[in-house]
């Protein structure tokens, strides 16, 4: 009996220890992220070089830079001098679009796509397409040679375009609406 007292009373004084910190067994300095953009920035510029060596072939093209990262040429550009609007926030564009490899092979040929009524900066829209758009007047058409990380990056689009894919998109600008918040 005394030997099952003499137990309980040390139980108890070893339960009122208070808890102790537990250390991690490995300690990160933050290496892997910066790996991790070293590895972007190795393959956005392989995927330019690329995108630039297939330009290189098409001498027949002239090619644009724009500011925000992609090249793009026009298939149909507007030569009306009172054509001058480009597509501004909230405002709403109607368009056409098909999708191609960088090699040209399609992955969404015209017309499979429908016709994209689109409001400005408001919707979800891949970044190169979106930008894209800013650049475009009513009636011209346009392709674009989107690095992927402007296309739909390391998720692809789902379907049938996979991770990390640079993409050709040819896209028609078919009407600008003003939004009635402009003043």
């Amino acid at each position: 009996m005394r030997l099952s007292i003499v137990i309980i009373i040390l139980l108890s004084v070893a339960s009122c220890k208070s808890p102790e910190a537990r250390y991690p067994v490995s300690q990160n300095s933050g290496s892997y992220i910066d790996e991790s953009v070293e590895r972007n920035k190795e393959m956005i510029a392989k995927e330019e070089d690329y995108i630039k060596q297939v330009m290189g072939e098409d001498t027949d093209t002239e090619f644009l830079t724009s500011a925000d990262g992609f090249w793009y040429y026009y298939n149909n550009k507007s030569t009306d001098s009172t054509n001058t609007e480009t597509p501004e926030f909230g405002d709403i564009v109607i368009f056409d679009y098909s999708i191609s490899t960088i090699e040209g092979e399609p992955i969404y040929a015209e017309g499979e796509k429908a016709t994209r009524e689109y409001a400005m900066d408001k919707e979800k829209l891949f970044t190169g397409l979106r930008q894209g758009l800013k650049l475009m007047k009513e009636g011209e058409t346009v392709t674009f040679l989107f690095p992927s990380h402007k296309a739909f990056g390391y998720y692809g689009d789902q379907d049938r375009i996979g991770s990390n894919v640079p993409i050709t998109a040819k896209v028609t600008l078919r009407e600008i609406k003003e939004s009635d918040t402009k003043n």
